[in-house]
């Protein structure tokens, strides 16, 4: 798959996903009727998610409604140790969420500026920042790999299950360097893998945009962020997905019928496909 054609179906899906809010993007079925497995708003999927990556009820119920999406595999906000009057940059920003969760850390003398490519995603984002009247919040249409914020300006970044999506990390990962101070730190929740990926996976648009078949294998993740030039770069926490938590989900569930996928195959993608937490610091 071609970097521009794997850019333009994550951004298509996630615009998906804004619209609808849902976490797959597929609250509306062929036949228009809403599905309860897939709508967070009626069944509370997204913060059953949110608070099984770590995030608290206290947490979740701090935000706009509509911010928290379910989209996540960790809690950055919670290993950045945020500081009152720090500027935070969010890679991957989509409606907020974890945006609103480090403005209420850094309060009204700090900031928190989100980025996202999907305009979507911006309109959402920017309606919970009126909804919650934030006044230190702002959102920036960009990609992840073309930031737009200036040299050394920011102290912490944070991104949760974003940069396994772009088709070029390692220039993430140098343009999260050039953005922070001196001493600044990045904090990261992401998915990477242990073992190698079947073909018909790693060919599937559906499994990229399920934050599956994008992922690099964890030894190569690390050494990207090395090669950005961090330091005392640390695995803080590694998961395995449960099986039944990957089949259930729906964007999942599109690419084991794209490419019927064998329970062998489903139980081997279980173990090799890992939720890591990464913390590094810019000398």
């Amino acid at each position: 798959m071609e970097k521009v054609e794997i850019t333009q179906q994550v951004r298509k899906h996630y615009a998906g996903v804004a619209k609808e809010s849902s976490p797959s993007g597929c609250c509306s079925s062929r036949s228009g009727e809403k599905s309860a497995s897939c709508c967070p708003a009626e069944s509370g999927i997204a913060e059953a998610v949110s608070l099984n990556m770590g995030y608290s009820g206290e947490e979740i119920n701090s935000v706009p409604e509509g911010a928290n999406l379910g989209l996540g595999c960790g809690n950055p906000v919670a290993l950045a140790s945020l500081k009152e009057g720090e500027v935070i940059l969010d890679l991957g920003s989509g409606a907020g969420f974890d945006c609103f969760l480090a403005a209420n850390k850094v309060g009204i003398n700090g900031r928190v500026i989100g980025v996202d490519m999907t305009p979507e995603m911006l309109d959402k984002a920017r309606e919970n920042i009126r909804k919650g009247n934030y006044t230190n919040v702002e959102f920036r249409l960009g990609e992840i790999e073309n930031l737009p914020v200036a040299d050394n300006s920011i102290d912490a970044v944070i991104s949760n299950c974003v940069i396994n999506l772009s088709p070029d990390k390692p220039k993430v990962f140098r343009e999260a360097y050039r953005v922070l101070k001196s001493g600044g730190r990045m904090m990261v929740s992401d998915i990477v893998l242990r073992g190698k990926l079947p073909m018909k996976i790693l060919n599937s648009i559906a499994a990229w945009v399920g934050c599956i078949s994008g992922a690099s294998s964890k030894k190569d993740y690390l050494a990207a962020v090395h090669a950005a030039g961090f330091q005392d770069v640390k695995v803080i926490d590694e998961t395995v997905f449960p099986l039944d938590s990957l089949v259930k989900d729906p964007t999942v569930q599109a690419f084991i019928e794209e490419a019927k996928l064998s329970t062998v195959t489903l139980t081997n993608l279980a173990v090799t496909v890992v939720s890591i937490k990464v913390s590094a610091i810019k000398p």
